[in-house]
């Protein structure tokens, strides 16, 4: 079977349904955002799982602990999996942080790879360099077998990116992930393929129409 590596965006916040940047902010998830960690559980409780890596976040702990509850299984915490960091630009809207941040803003658009956000915030490769190893740590520690990792939108497609050999200045462009989706990523002897993308099929059609940025 070789490693399965499941790629768990945690469930709504207040953040994803506005779009406002939420990096450190340590948010609950929504009632939609419990129910989707709930029918998540639901789903994959009959997984044979490995291992549970998750960010150590309230909205990523939230999004596990049903599962954790089914499962029996107790999750190992990753700093390296927390969120990107918005520095400055933390529980603004995106067209304030253009009205007074637009030139470092323009420069984060045109490329996050190595452009961060005012104030202290990460840039992709800062967030890459710090999650990869937990990556790295999952690839020598579980050989065989499907792992789960919870995370966030914007570590989750560094991630892809950097597994899939995509530029990591074009996460925002090549990689979708709403609120409660997964994304499935096999390691084999051709290195990792992306089996699965964004799925949130498991949800109910209520919760599936919500399009949690």
């Amino acid at each position: 079977m070789g490693l399965q590596v499941y790629f768990l965006r945690h469930g709504e916040t207040s953040f994803s349904l506005s779009g406002g940047f939420c990096g450190e902010l340590d948010l609950e998830l929504t009632e939609q955002g419990k129910v989707m960690a709930s029918e998540f559980a639901q789903a994959y409780a009959h997984v044979p799982w490995q291992a549970i890596f998750t960010s150590p976040m309230k909205r990523t702990v939230a999004t596990v602990t049903p599962l954790c509850e089914k499962s029996g299984m107790k999750p190992h915490f990753r700093e390296g999996l927390r969120e990107m960091s918005f520095g400055d630009w933390e529980e603004q809207a995106r067209d304030d942080v253009k009205s007074q941040y637009l030139e470092d803003y323009i420069r984060w658009m045109t490329e996050p790879a190595w452009n961060a956000p005012t104030g202290g915030g990460e840039t992709a490769v800062e967030v890459a360099n710090r999650a990869m190893p937990v990556i790295a740590e999952i690839e020598d520690t579980c050989i065989e077998g499907p792992v789960l990792v919870v995370s966030h939108k914007t570590t989750i497609r560094i991630i892809l990116c950097q597994l899939l050999g995509i530029d990591l200045g074009r996460y925002r462009d090549r990689i979708d992930c709403l609120a409660g989706s997964i994304s499935i990523v096999k390691f084999d002897e051709h290195g990792p393929l992306l089996q699965c993308l964004g799925d949130r099929s498991y949800m109910s059609e209520v919760l599936q129409q919500r399009l949690g940025t």
